[in-house]
């Protein structure tokens, strides 16, 4: 898959940089997790309740 489609190094740049955060944020939700299940549970939970009431 060519990465370089009409792209400046600037843009290029700034998408690995955003592909790495964005890695970087799931390992960390990832860990939280692990630590903190019940925590967890109740963030899925609510998130399951926004969904529910404001996507009909």
């Amino acid at each position: 898959m060519p990465e370089n489609t009409g792209k400046t190094p600037e843009q290029l740049d700034r998408l690995r940089r955003r592909a790495a955060f964005l890695r970087e944020l799931e390992e960390a939700r990832a860990l939280r997790a692990r630590i903190t299940p019940r925590r967890t549970r109740v963030r899925q939970l609510r998130e399951a309740m926004r969904r529910a009431t404001y996507h009909h």
